[in-house]
């Protein structure tokens, strides 16, 4: 891994004088969101709202120390900051139900509202970050300019499900989630009073949980037409809905990208559960849909949506750093 030389900061805001706090990768007390700085090459990517990054279900923001640590979504922030996006990464529950990972999502927008000044955010969800976008963005409106989904787990992952249904898969992963991964990657970011509750985040992730979130919580997104039916793959969706939030999405169908990678064991889930390739290896293209689709096709895995793992994705895949800065480009050539 390369070193990552970006100027880093971990901000909390201070509940009784509502000031922002710097504080360091070895001092965290709060919750908090990462923001990450460089010099300004271009305003390229420069939006009117700051960019909020949401990461997904076993996700973090980063885990170490600048000079030795692992970034959720490895070189798209600086990348964004160099060519002038105000952006951070929120720092989430690493497995949690959408509305308990809604609310700390909350928190965090009210922490970059204070630390930038501006009245809204762009909020970027990968994974279950996208239903916890939606979350948020049902949840408290006027801080919201525009919400993106990338392979959003907006009808859930039939993977969930298929865990859920089996007793000895179900009670092996709680084990494995709550008492090892979940914990590890909490103590990774030096945040070890995260909530881990593995089962209820499977729950969620599940069709069935999406489905009753996207019929209660979720009920005036479906209402306005900007995320559709399960049983609806049609990308002919509205882009705002009734609070003038704009809505974005992509996703992938690819599973095994690069050999190298060890996410290619894990993303043959997809194909397992649903019996075919049309899903990034967790999550299925339809499934992902919300507002406009600007693309859902990419040769990209679940992961590699993220560019997750170091930035290993196949040969002749896009890069997913170029995706995130044009989609920065977009969202300011819309006044957001």
């Amino acid at each position: 891994m390369k070193p990552f030389k970006t100027q880093v900061k971990l901000m909390s805001l201070t509940a009784a004088a509502g000031l922002a706090i710097g504080l360091s990768c070895t001092a965290q007390a709060a919750p908090s969101v990462l923001q990450v700085k460089e010099t300004a090459k271009s305003s390229y990517a420069k939006t009117k709202y700051p960019i909020l990054m949401v990461h997904g279900w076993l996700g973090w923001s980063k885990i170490g120390t600048n000079t030795i640590g692992l970034d959720y979504w490895y070189q798209i922030l600086p990348d964004m900051a160099r060519n002038g996006s105000s952006v951070f990464a929120a720092q989430l529950s690493p497995a949690n139900t959408t509305a308990h990972r809604g609310e700390q999502l909350i928190t965090q927008v009210e922490d970059v509202l204070a630390i930038t000044g501006n009245s809204k955010v762009n909020l970027i969800g990968h994974s279950h970050g996208g239903p916890t976008v939606l979350y948020a963005a049902q949840t408290k409106p006027q801080y919201i300019a525009s919400i993106t989904g990338v392979a959003g787990t907006y009808h859930g992952s039939k993977v969930a499900d298929d865990i859920q249904g089996n007793k000895l898969s179900r009670t092996a992963f709680n084990i494995l989630g709550d008492y090892l991964v979940g914990p590890l990657i909490a103590l990774g970011q030096l945040k070890p009073e995260l909530e881990i509750d593995f089962d209820s985040s499977m729950k969620s992730l599940s069709q069935t949980g999406s489905a009753q979130f996207n019929a209660s919580v979720a009920k005036n997104a479906v209402a306005d037409g900007v995320l559709a039916s399960a049983e609806n793959c049609s990308k002919n969706l509205k882009t705002v809905d009734r609070n003038g939030i704009q809505y974005y999405s992509w996703t992938g169908v690819a599973q095994t990208t690069n050999i190298l990678d060890i996410d290619s064991i894990l993303m043959q889930l997809g194909p397992l559960s649903y019996g075919n390739k049309d899903n990034d290896g967790m999550v299925a293209r339809c499934s992902a849909f919300i507002g406009k689709v600007i693309k859902d096709d990419y040769k990209l895995n679940h992961t590699d949506l993220a560019n997750m793992m170091f930035g290993l994705t196949g040969l002749f895949a896009p890069d997913p750093a170029a995706m995130y800065r044009q989609h920065a480009n977009r969202l300011k050539l819309q006044g957001l």
